[in-house]
């Protein structure tokens, strides 16, 4: 780890981005990191960030030194064990009451699962500026959580979404990206278990930014309901767009539709047998200015 730290340019290096909203009538919520290298260590300041909010996507301090590890993390190349040593170098500010830090009694469901997303898209951002030519654009952002439950069955699953495009290649489309830790449910198990019917399962083509190396598409995925269901979805990056790097462009942003009708990024609500919730996941942002085409 602290062979990664010395490749990053001494100085300060500051980036901020936001979550859509809170999921209680608050937002956009604003997320602010700081890096700056002291030689062998590195210092990672959150100085900026947002109060703790009414909604659920606060962040315990745990879950944002995760995310700041998983960040420093994906700069070594080499096969290390994730543990205490390799988290020694590197220093955590993040001001107590703040989105990032959050106290009792905040609720802090979607910190895990969405602010920490966010998180690793402003640290990468820091970096970028830190480390030109080696960080790549930011991906969808979101995890794109969707739960639902009836009587005698309960469902939850990340949806993927598209990769931000790295210096020498394009984003992948389709895939689960930093946090999320899952994969996807094939359609034939989903359909076994529960009484729903997918109707559609299939890359989001052209939701990937522009740029020299293309941003991955996002997903679609709609699901038909056979019976009576309580649905939640809890994501973001639905106002906001996936930043693109080095001139690349920003990936599109997601949807959640109720029966076609645009749905908020968070939200809960009964569906009866017929109605159709549709996820279109974002995608990644492009990297590189895109080449200039030739009449």
């Amino acid at each position: 780890m602290v062979e990664a730290i010395r490749r990053i340019l001494s100085g300060r290096y500051a980036y901020q981005d936001v979550l859509d909203d809170d999921g209680a009538g608050g937002g956009p919520v604003r997320l602010r990191a700081a890096v700056e290298r002291r030689g062998d260590r590195v210092r990672v300041d959150f100085t900026g960030s947002a109060p703790q909010v009414g909604g659920n996507v606060n962040s315990v301090l745990a879950v944002t030194q995760s995310a700041v590890l998983y960040a420093f993390r994906c700069l070594v190349p080499e096969d290390i064990p994730l543990n205490a040593g390799a988290a020694s170098p590197i220093e955590v500010v993040a001001p107590p009451g703040s989105v990032v830090n959050a106290r009792p009694p905040a609720a802090v469901t979607a910190g895990n699962v969405e602010t920490s997303q966010r998180i690793v898209d402003v640290l990468f951002g820091a970096l970028g500026r830190a480390m030109p030519g080696r960080l790549p654009a930011a991906s969808q952002g979101t995890m794109n959580n969707f739960s639902f439950g009836g009587r005698g069955f309960a469902y939850y699953e990340t949806v993927a979404g598209g990769m931000g495009a790295r210096p020498g290649r394009d984003g992948v489309s389709g895939v689960h990206t930093h946090m999320t830790n899952t994969l996807n449910t094939p359609v034939e198990a989903l359909e076994h278990a529960y009484p729903v019917r997918v109707r559609e399962y299939r890359l989001r083509r052209g939701s990937g930014g522009r740029g020299r190396r293309r941003g991955g598409d996002g997903l679609v995925r709609d699901v038909e309901f056979l019976a009576p269901a309580e649905v939640s979805v809890v994501s973001d990056r639905r106002l906001t767009r996936p930043y693109g790097a080095a001139g690349g462009g920003p990936g599109r942003p997601g949807r959640t539709l109720l029966n076609g009708r645009v749905l908020p990024g968070k939200v809960h609500l009964r569906v009866r047998p017929g109605d159709r919730i549709r996820l279109e996941t974002p995608g990644g942002g492009g990297y590189g200015t895109p080449p200039t085409r030739v009449r």
